[in-house]
């Protein structure tokens, strides 16, 4: 696949996690994929498979109430790496969390097999979440 399709691949993920739609989801990780989140907090850590990464994203929501918006602001695509740029929005707690984050995919053979989530404010990201 090219970066033209890995940019697709990215995007379509993207409309499917915002849409809660996990069954698309899965068709997209490798059964081993592995999702790196940075920080300190209840929900840092990798995530290995695609059933844990699926549960880290329902957590996200169960976490937040339902209230996790996720903006998508662009995509592009290199040699090696797809990156998605977001905006994000939550709340829990009486508190809430507006911050932007990277997404570094790894994609092979049109499916992604590593994901490493960069976080605006990793400590604030942390305390929201745990």
């Amino acid at each position: 696949m090219g970066a033209q399709e890995d940019v697709a691949l990215v995007r379509r993920g993207y409309d499917a996690f915002i849409a809660g739609d996990m069954d698309t989801l899965r068709e997209l990780f490798t059964e081993d994929a592995v999702w790196h989140t940075g920080g300190t907090g209840g929900l840092s850590g990798d995530k290995k498979g695609v059933g844990e990464i699926l549960a880290y994203f329902g957590e996200l929501f169960s976490r937040s109430q339902g209230t996790l918006k996720l903006t998508l602001e662009d995509v592009a695509a290199g040699d090696r790496y797809t990156i998605g740029v977001q905006s994000n929005h939550a709340e829990r707690d009486g508190k809430s969390l507006d911050q932007r984050a990277v997404i570094v995919f790894t994609i092979s053979g049109g499916m992604v097999t590593e994901v490493l989530e960069m976080a605006e404010d990793t400590a604030q990201l942390s305390e929201f979440w745990s």
